[in-house]
């Protein structure tokens, strides 16, 4: 019946009919076979074979397996030679026992597997090669435990001398006196940095006999964690030799296999118990730590012995002599244990690590952006480490191949990979559980910097049924984890997940169909759903990524382009920051369908954020390309805009006449509410110019074009205007009834900038009239309303600024100055941080000159303006 490995070199024809022969022999076998476990296990590696030459016969690793278990069935019908049952010893019983059951197990999942078909991906997933390795190994213990047994049982040796079994027995008692019960734990890591929090609270509990779980990603840091609190001293001193470790995943996953290994490495002696029951006055009798290494392995929920195991490592938990620590990247474990946080390491330690193995100790900038963007995953700088000594790479080159292959870089030459990692959750029962959608989820989540939005799972995968359960699978199996309302993951993870192709992906696809949709809202705040918009606050990073990639696929995606216009136009109203797509805006060719639209939403962009002469610049390039695509709606769109970027930079006659030329053409197109919106540009350039008649005429033509119903973002900027050129001719009571009333429109839609800035107004008015009780009531109902504003909370500050020192409240205006000019840095904002200091420079002078009026005793004879400068006091309409 014996098959040589070397068959495996005889090509296909040669394997199969190597298998097909062992099936024989075995079949025949079991006919002969008097002994009812030898039937069993005859009957089950036949069955195993017979499933590999069908199902896997191009498979080596399969095939070495079943070669495997044929040698098995070998020793055994070799070792029995026609024996009775009643022949044997209970001891050889065992053994065959113990061979029945490793046979019977491999053989189902074997058979199980096969079903799904030698083109499924889980048949050769690098896992299984693992496990079928670890099959092939634990074969390899069972048979030496046998052929022992069989040794004792007969007199004879595996090699044929005959022995005395009291010699053996003396001999393993020798042995046994001179060496601790037990296994010991394997060493602590060398280099092992930025976890000394950690350890003390894990020794802590430890100290308490409390059960441990350590849970988190792979290559985290859980076993090398766990190694550092089994060598700490003070556990030394507490558990002495009593200090134990046990892989997980080097055994099959049963009650049976796992009870076996436990006891072995306790030192118990007890050969096959089937519970605690045999091991307890053992692990009662002294305090013991015990590691429970990638217990995943065993306590998957979804594994076939999940629940017996799982009750087995519950009682462990509960003994009180015993500490059980687990490192896992499940979240089930007992619950009894304790959960510390375990986090990515800091940037020193992660340095430490990385310049531990790459043997330089010059500290580099460029290592530390690779650090960072590794999100200090232990392993995977351990790995990049490793890589870039093993080559030899300068820090240049490695960045280089960073940028180029990511993930394929962490690889070392010891077959060491963070894809092996990885693949490992992927092959657990829970995750093959989730269905076939699973992988390309994690896709989505991978591609998305910030990770997919924990409200918007159903919202973005409405065909995948159960899918916020399936996230939660994914968190449960430190895949992914929760961040600020979003599930996300580590960068490592996300540069081995993300799609090669993201056109290819049909998830991400729909993602991004429905980020589309979303942006295709409009955000003014006269349009009815503009309050739906606000989402892009939080998720514009999203969007943004979204976009570029998108963008760089195909720029000739119309589509992709107006959703990038649109994306500008939200940040212009809720999140005024610089992007990095301006850059390839400007860079599309002229001839680009979307070019001109988008350079529009840019200007936009770049007034929000103060920006002037570039939102100018902007303009007049997309201009150029409206009037040669001969665009009537494009054209008059543009010189609006064009009209408040000259009113801006105070080129008042200029803008006035572009902003009649656009109201021409909206009335030659019958566009009212385009109309509107030149006459408000209009007005607005009267005023700036002191022509308030103008002005007035202007904006009152424009509030009755409007309906009363529909347009009240158009009626509050209306009204605003009219305060302002009410209060600028001197008529203060117009000018406080037109400010009052567009608080009013404003009010029931809650428009922050509206009401904002008619308080602005109102506290300026006041302050200029002296009147600073008023002014500070109005400047604290503005600032009310730009909690969420950034720049508008700036320019309330520096209002507040203003007002207190008229009031000759020095300190208090300067702490408000310095708010301001820190807000303004922050936004990039030159202009209004030049200004500021002017003012914090007239607050600083005003202090030394009343210093040194005290310190003379003389009389208060600083000159302090009785009005703001120019730039102050000049009123300028805000969107």
């Amino acid at each position: 019946m014996a098959v040589n490995s070397s068959h495996l070199t005889e090509g296909r024809d040669g394997t199969l009919s190597s298998l097909t022969a062992s099936i024989g022999a075995l079949n025949l076998a079991e006919q002969n076979s008097g002994i009812r476990p030898a039937k069993t296990i005859f009957g089950s590696a036949g069955v195993l074979l017979d499933t590999i030459r069908d199902s896997a016969a191009n498979d080596q690793e399969y095939v070495k397996l079943g070669l495997s278990c044929a040698n098995v069935c070998r020793a055994l019908d070799r070792g029995l030679n026609g024996k009775r049952a009643e022949d044997l010893s209970g001891y050889l019983l065992g053994a065959i026992e113990t061979l029945t059951t490793a046979v019977s197990t491999i053989q189902k999942a074997i058979v199980k597997q096969g079903k799904q078909g030698p083109a499924s991906p889980l048949f050769h997933a690098k896992n299984d090669k693992e496990k079928i390795a670890a099959w092939e190994r634990d074969l390899d213990r069972i048979l030496l435990i046998f052929n022992t047994e069989l040794a004792i049982d007969t007199h004879v040796m595996v090699a044929g001398t005959y022995k005395n079994v009291l010699a053996i027995q003396e001999g393993a008692q020798s042995i046994q006196a001179s060496t601790p019960p037990g296994e010991l734990p394997p060493p602590a890591p060398k280099a092992f940095f930025g976890r000394g929090e950690l350890i003390e609270e894990v020794v802590g509990h430890a100290e308490k006999l409390e059960p441990i779980a350590l849970i988190g990603a792979g290559g985290i840091g859980k076993t090398s964690i766990a190694l550092a609190v089994l060598d700490d001293d003070r556990i030394k001193a507490r558990f002495g030799d009593n200090r134990r470790f046990i892989r997980c995943e080097q055994f099959l996953a049963s009650r049976v296999h796992f009870l076996a290994r436990l006891s072995k490495v306790i030192g118990a002696g007890v050969e096959t118990p089937e519970d605690l029951v045999p091991l307890r006055p053992f692990l009662s009798s002294k305090e013991t730590l015990i590691i429970l290494d990638n217990a995943e392995s065993i306590l998957d929920p979804q594994g076939p012995n999940h629940k017996e195991i799982y009750a087995v490592v519950d009682e462990l938990c509960q003994f009180r002599t015993v500490c059980l620590c687990i490192t896992s990247r499940m979240t089930s474990v007992p619950r009894y244990c304790k959960r510390p946080r375990i986090p990515t390491l800091s940037m020193e330690a992660a340095r430490e690590i990385f310049y531990g193995i790459y043997g330089n100790d010059e500290r580099s900038e460029i290592i530390d952006n690779l650090l960072q963007r590794l999100d200090f995953h232990a392993l995977s700088v351990t790995l990049l480490a490793t890589t870039a000594s093993e080559n030899g790479w300068d820090h240049d080159r490695l960045t280089e191949e960073w940028d180029e292959q990511r993930a394929q870089v962490l690889r070392t030459d010891h077959n060491e990979s963070l894809a092996a990692t990885i693949e490992l959750s992927l092959t657990s029962p829970t995750f093959r559980k989730l269905g076939p959608n699973a992988r390309d989820l994690l896709g989505v989540v991978a591609f998305f910097p910030q990770g997919v939005g924990e409200k918007n799972l159903n919202w973005f995968f409405p065909t995948i049924p159960g899918g916020a359960n399936i996230f939660d699978k994914f968190c449960a199996l430190s895949l992914t984890h929760r961040s600020s309302g979003f599930i996300t993951m580590l960068a490592p993870l996300r540069d081995y997940f993300r799609p090669r192709d993201p056109k290819a992906s049909l998830l991400l696809c729909a993602t991004k169909d429905h980020y589309f949709t979303r942006l295709s809202v409009n955000p003014d705040p006269d349009h009815p759903r503009s309050g739906e918009t606000e989402w892009i606050v939080l998720e514009d990073v999203n969007v943004e990524h979204l976009l570029d990639v998108f963008t760089s696929i195909d720029t000739g995606a119309v589509n992709v382009w107006d959703a990038c216009g649109n994306f500008l136009h939200h940040l212009c109203w809720h999140k005024p920051r610089q992007t990095t797509l301006g850059t390839k805006i400007q860079g599309l060719p002229d001839g680009h369908p979307s070019k001109a639209k988008c350079l529009l939403r840019l200007s936009q962009l770049s007034v929000a954020m103060g920006n002037y002469v570039e939102r100018k610049n902007l303009l007049l390039h997309a201009l150029t390309l409206e009037r040669v695509r001969g665009n009537d709606f494009g054209i008059a769109e543009t010189l609006q805009n064009l009209s408040y970027a000259n009113q801006s930079l105070g080129m008042y006659e200029e803008g006035i006449q572009q902003a009649k030329e656009a109201l021409e053409m909206f009335e030659r197109l019958g566009d009212v509410q385009e109309q509107s919106n030149c006459l408000q540009s209009l007005a607005t350039l009267f005023f700036c110019d002191s022509r308030l008649d103008a002005a007035e005429d202007t904006v009152s033509r424009k509030i009755e074009l409007l309906p009363e119903k529909g347009q009240e973002y158009q009626l509050c900027q209306s009204h605003r205007l009219l305060g302002n050129v009410y209060c600028r001719k001197g008529e203060k009571e117009k000018a406080v009834y037109h400010f009052k009333t567009a608080v009013t429109i404003a009010s029931p839609f809650n428009w922050q900038g509206v009401l904002f800035w008619n308080h602005y107004d109102m506290a300026q008015m006041f302050r200029d009239e002296g009147e600073f009780g008023d002014a500070n009531a109005h400047i604290e109902q503005a600032k009310s309303h730009a909690a969420h504003d950034a720049r508008n909370l700036g320019f309330g500050m520096q209002m507040q600024a203003w007002i207190w020192y008229r009031q000759y409240r020095l300190d208090d205006a300067r702490s408000e100055a310095l708010g301001a000019i820190k807000i303004y840095e922050k936004l990039g904002a030159v202009g209004p941080v030049g200004r500021c200091q002017h003012l914090l420079q007239w607050i600083e002078e005003a202090m030394e000159s009343e210093l040194i009026s005290s310190e003379s005793d003389s009389d208060d004879s600083t000159q302090h303006p009785s009005q703001d400068s120019d730039w102050e006091s000049e009123r300028v309409s805000h969107p």
